[in-house]
């Protein structure tokens, strides 16, 4: 999530010639080092995300005095005049931001940064705890078109669905993670992390619904509580929203949209709620029926990739005397086959405790289950479990009875998964372990952040709407009609901002400029969050991470501040005439 910044615009333009002798300092340290390109990255992450702030305050408010004697004086001129001041003044404002595009340019974010959303020192862990899928084990795109392909024959062949559904192939760019599902209204849409439903990004199939449609059904563009989903994204106990939280619901959404796209081309009357039913059952027959498992089994070279940086953090672990230990839901055979391949037949004696089939969330919760231990061959014991030893597998179980036979308990554990809420919630709302969320979609949404196409758009859009909001005061008509087209410039590239992601639902971490619900989870649940676990090859096992310090709305900042239209040589008023004087 991007935080909030600091450093205002006018600053930056006063010290733009101390911005340009940093950016010298920074580029001297690039080298083949990444230690040094992390210091680098580093420096320039608090500097110039400060200046993207900076930007969004172009024009500070101004005194009421002020404004009332431009009101008084905008009275008395005509209507040509302040149109004319005020474009000169949007004029010196954006050329006085361009300038500052070449220095924000040749300063990027680092994609294999590791972010922090609560101070955390690595000095600290001592066990580190991993999730199998999409954590240990990243799957090429390959396995979501596989996925689709498959619960979407079942549909037909078991569900009895249309033939015609064949003709619909898995659209890898349509859906993003995090987003919202209507079950009754059969809508998908991205929503804020205050309830609110980001206009333009609702979709009934594979086509959007107007935005006065959408205001209609809502009755304007806010979810109540009542009927969000619950905790863990569900769609349960009246709430008729479901969230799609994990990179394998992609499939799931893509399906939804494509049945529903199929239905309303032709004309077929259909209950959404059995719909959706039925395609979560199709999609849970792919994992729980074994077809996904034997599928990618079959032909793991196709389906896993990068499978050497996670034999590598794990090496590196296991070198610097950490404990580790495995808890998926997935089957021993299926984790067997793909960590055979990622690290090699010996990759058990890497980890301390080896739990399948766990569950979760459930395991996180529910002190029924005991530990079941499980042979090589996928034999179940049925002999009572007194201790977790290295080199056994165990199924089920709970995290109660991990915890009392491990003792592995508080903050001296690290524990990665890419689910927000299966993986993370329960264990550092109720548990105090530290948690690290993986989100591989970090990755391209930073290499678009570091386009100079997304910094000229970014940098603008910050400056105009800071314009909008200083001169918002000047209620004439002549003033209030060049604020309206400015407004107008500035809905069109918010909508540009949103398709450079993802051309119908835009960043996974964004919707405009709020944080999206996703995103405010992320920041609840994850001390930490990177692309991959590969991330933790760039640090040492000192190292502390420390969250940007942002100020809230109602703080000050602590950098020091003059009058930014004064910096800017941007007159505060309308220029005034003898005449106007007399």
């Amino acid at each position: 999530m991007m935080a909030p910044l600091s450093l205002s615009f006018s600053t930056l333009l006063k010290h733009k010639d101390s911005l340009h002798k940093l950016t010298s300092f920074c580029n001297a340290l690039q080298t083949q080092d990444f230690g040094s390109r992390l210091l680098r990255a580093r420096v320039w992450k608090r500097n110039f995300a400060a200046l993207s702030h900076g930007v969004g305050q172009l024009l500070a408010q101004q005194p009421s005095a002020k404004n009332y004697a431009a009101s008084a004086w905008i009275g008395s001129s005509s209507g040509q005049d302040i149109t004319k001041w005020l474009w000169s003044v949007y004029s010196d404002t954006k050329k006085q931001t361009e300038d500052l595009i070449p220095v924000i340019c040749t300063n990027s974010v680092n994609p294999d940064t590791i972010f922090a959303n609560n101070e955390m020192n690595l000095g600290d862990i001592e066990i580190y705890g991993f999730d199998y899928d999409y954590t240990l084990a990243f799957y090429s795109s390959q396995l979501h078109t596989l996925i689709f392909n498959i619960a979407r024959d079942i549909l037909i062949t078991e569900h009895r669905y249309p033939e015609g559904l064949r003709e619909y192939e898995y659209i890898p760019n349509f859906a993003v993670r995090g987003l919202h599902y209507d079950v009754q209204k059969a809508l998908l849409m991205k929503i804020d992390a205050f309830h609110y439903i980001q206009l333009g990004t609702v979709y009934r199939g594979l086509h959007p619904v107007p935005d006065e449609e959408v205001i209609a059904m809502y009755e304007g563009s806010h979810v109540p509580l009542e009927i969000m989903s619950d905790f863990y994204g569900k769609s349960s106990h009246g709430h008729t929203m479901k969230q799609y939280m994990d990179i394998f619901s992609l499939p799931e959404m893509t399906l939804l949209s494509c049945v529903n796209d199929f239905f309303m081309r032709h004309n077929i009357d259909y209950e959404p709620v059995h719909l959706y039913k039925d395609v979560k059952e199709a999609i849970g027959d792919v994992h729980v029926k074994g077809i996904m498992y034997r599928a990618v089994e079959a032909d793991i070279e196709k389906y896993i990739c990068y499978g050497e940086q996670s034999h590598a953090v794990l090496k590196k672990l296991s070198e610097n005397g950490k404990k580790m230990f495995l808890i998926t839901n997935s089957p021993f055979d299926f984790v067997d086959r793909g960590m055979n391949y990622i690290v090699g037949k010996d990759w058990r004696d890497l980890f301390d405790v080896v739990i399948v089939q766990a569950d979760k969330p459930g395991f996180f919760n529910d002190r029924r289950k005991p530990f079941r231990r499980v042979t090589d061959k996928g034999v179940l014991l049925w002999d009572r479990i007194h201790r977790l030893e290295k080199g056994q597998i165990y199924k089920q179980g709970n995290l109660y009875e991990f915890l009392r036979l491990t003792g592995w308990r508080g903050s001296k554990v690290l524990y990665f998964g890419d689910h927000i809420y299966s993986d993370l919630a329960d264990l550092t709302l109720k548990h105090g372990w530290r948690t690290g969320a993986i989100i591989p979609e970090l990755r391209k949404e930073i290499k678009i952040m570091n386009t100079e196409q997304y910094v000229h758009l970014m940098t603008w859009l910050q400056a105009l709407t800071g314009l909008i909001e200083h001169m918002q005061v000047y209620r004439d008509p002549a003033s209030q009609a060049v604020v309206q087209e400015w407004i107008k410039e500035r809905e069109t590239m918010r909508s540009q901002t949103k398709d450079i992601f993802n051309a119908q639902f835009g960043s996974l971490f964004r919707t405009y400029h709020n944080p999206t619900y996703f995103s405010r989870r992320l920041s609840r649940f994850a001390d930490i969050y990177m692309a991959s676990i590969s991330c933790l090859l760039n640090y040492d096992f000192q190292h502390t991470f420390f969250p940007r310090r942002t100020p809230l709305q109602h703080e000050s900042t602590f950098w020091p501040e003059q009058s930014p239209v004064a910096t800017m040589n941007i007159s505060s008023e309308p220029h005034r005439t003898k005449a106007d004087s007399d």
